[in-house]
């Protein structure tokens, strides 16, 4: 993607379900970059008034806990099950989440010390949040590896993990957006390596 003058980097972390996304950006942390996690920044704004009243409105009670807080299963049950209803939580959150992430690019951008913006999104591409980036990442990873990947640590069956898959772009697609491709099929180290070498890459151009 284009970069001009010298702008901070702002890379985008991109693949299918269960490939290492964020993996990746937690490796990209540890080497100095600030990182966004869209999903916790998801997370907070399920607890906010507004939000709830929006998704009460949509879906009603079933989809609330006891105490008043989101049920993120049921939700989940509902949206991906029918793409008219995900659409519909997408146009709830996906502004929302946008703007925390531009506030965070901000106020990133003028820190000297951070040498990179990492965001880790699972719906960067589908969200149109891929325009914030400067550089984009795919994470390359085989299909029997993801689906254990997300059985060992969400507890998904194989439906599930299809679901949410095929709720996205083809991995085709996503891979021809990127700048850079990693090789997640098989050490970490070797994973890490990759990892270093990219960001050696981005960073510079930046200075």
């Amino acid at each position: 993607m284009a970069r001009s003058g010298k702008v901070k980097p702002v890379i985008g972390i991109v693949g299918g379900v269960g490939a290492g996304k964020s993996t990746v950006a937690a490796e990209l942390e540890r080497l100095g970059c600030e990182r966004i996690d869209a999903d916790a920044i998801g997370h907070e704004l399920l607890a906010q008034d507004d939000v709830k009243r929006e998704l009460r409105r949509r879906w009603g009670e079933d989809i609330f806990s006891p105490d008043g807080s989101v049920n993120r299963r049921a939700l989940a049950e509902r949206v991906f099950s029918r793409s008219s209803e995900l659409e519909a939580l997408n146009s709830i959150m996906h502004g929302r989440i946008r703007r925390r992430m531009q506030r965070r690019i901000a106020a990133t951008r003028q820190n000297p010390g951070t040498p990179a913006v990492v965001i880790d999104a699972a719906l960067l591409i589908e969200a149109g949040w891929d325009d914030l980036c400067t550089d984009l990442i795919f994470v390359d990873s085989p299909e029997a590896q993801r689906q254990r990947n997300v059985a060992s640590a969400r507890g998904w069956d194989q439906a599930t993990w299809k679901a949410r898959e095929e709720s996205q772009i083809c991995l085709d697609k996503k891979a021809s957006r990127c700048d850079y491709t990693l090789d997640n099929s098989s050490s970490v180290f070797y994973l890490h390596e990759q990892i270093r070498r990219i960001f050696n890459q981005i960073v510079p151009v930046a200075e």
